[in-house]
């Protein structure tokens, strides 16, 4: 964003303050992005009122004096909320917090649990994380402070093992009932519904071993996420039991990398340097990113190289080659997800316990018989 390190505006007489602090030192102070500074000081909508007041007070603390604009709208916001019942305020909303849209299979989830919310007769208030954007953090305290019946987390922090998780126990310490989708993490007590990661990649594997292949590699996300150490583990397992590679053999063929076709190129380029003549992605962006990292060298899919994806995205079915791909079983899950929210709505605690979904593998024509690989 342009301007983030500019000092803040001029105060009643037109001038800058010396010393005035920046928008990277409030929101340093006040743990919330700059983005969401910059919402505050120009009086935009979309803010907690905690974190309105967090920003005001980091303000103060830095020695900005705050202006009589900031105090009249605390005080409109405070007046606002006291005159609005619970009941009120929240009526028939839910949360959805993912983690972006640019993946394919985000969007697809949002729409799955729209549908199924409005047949139970609620409207999802869909939150979406944006670089320099508002953060998990940020959302959820604006979710709460609109009232919201509960909440819906996809690939959140949850499924982050280096995030803190007592997050989830402070929202579930003001009432407000979630459930979590991929990414199971023990120390967080709540409903999870997952996807069998660890099967997914076994199946890839196997369908490419059926083929032929001997020498695959594994193309995923970084290991601090849930879903990229299943998925690795997976992968080893099924090297080892399906493909008779030792253990170390079969590390040297995981390539952890970013999510995304970028990250899928840098994997590419590793694997296709090993002799590798299948690859097994973490999801179809990555896939994508093979394929075209294959192109560059000269290689064709599947002549050359087989490339297996994951989600199973829209439109995927019609890409060049159309993608084989292990299909998430992301209605089911979905629906799943938003049984298990409305019974914690209801009163009824579910399970706090992990409801793990069989993906389905769904093969095109990116796959097809080993050839002799070509190193370059």
């Amino acid at each position: 964003m342009d301007g983030v390190n500019d000092p803040l505006p001029p105060g009643g007489d037109g001038r800058f303050p010396a010393g005035t602090p920046r928008l990277a030192d409030i929101a340093g102070r006040a743990s919330v992005s700059e983005a969401t500074v910059s919402r505050v000081l120009n009086g935009r909508p979309g803010v907690a009122d905690t974190t309105r007041q967090r920003v005001l007070a980091a303000l103060d603390t830095l020695g900005h004096e705050r202006g009589e604009r900031d105090v009249r709208e605390l005080r409109d916001v405070r007046q606002e909320r006291s005159a609005r019942g619970p009941k009120q305020r929240g009526a028939g909303l839910i949360g959805l917090v993912t983690p972006e849209l640019t993946n394919p299979v985000f969007p697809a989830f949002a729409q799955a649990v729209e549908q199924v919310l409005a047949g139970h007769g609620h409207t999802p208030v869909l939150c979406t994380q944006l670089p320099g954007g508002a953060t998990e953090d940020e959302l959820v305290e604006q979710l709460v402070e609109r009232g919201v019946g509960g909440i819906v987390f996809l690939s959140g922090l949850h499924a982050d093992t280096s995030a803190d998780p007592a997050r989830y126990a402070a929202l579930a310490a003001r009432g407000v009932p979630y459930v979590l989708i991929n990414g199971y993490n023990e120390r967080v007590s709540a409903p999870f519904v997952s996807a069998d990661d660890h099967a997914a990649v076994r199946m890839a594997v196997g369908h490419l071993a059926e083929l032929g292949h001997r020498r695959i590699g594994l193309a995923t996300g970084p290991q601090r996420y849930v879903p990229s150490r299943r998925k690795r583990e997976g992968f080893l397992d099924a090297s080892v039991g399906l493909l008779g590679l030792a253990w170390g053999e079969a590390e040297e063929l995981v390539c952890s990398t970013l999510f995304g076709v970028e990250g899928g190129q840098v994997a590419a380029d590793a694997l296709l340097g090993l002799g590798c003549t299948g690859i097994v992605c973490a999801s179809d962006l990555m896939a994508l990113g093979v394929v075209r990292a294959a192109r560059e060298r000269g290689l064709g899919v599947p002549h050359d190289i087989s490339v297996v994806g994951y989600d199973d995205s829209q439109l995927i079915a019609f890409t060049d080659p159309p993608l084989t791909t292990v299909r998430q079983p992301v209605r089911a899950m979905a629906a799943a997800a938003v049984a298990a929210l409305l019974e914690e709505m209801a009163g009824s605690p579910m399970q706090r316990t992990e409801y793990v979904f069989q993906p389905e593998l769904v093969v095109r024509g990116s796959t097809a018989g080993a050839r002799v690989p070509r190193r370059h």
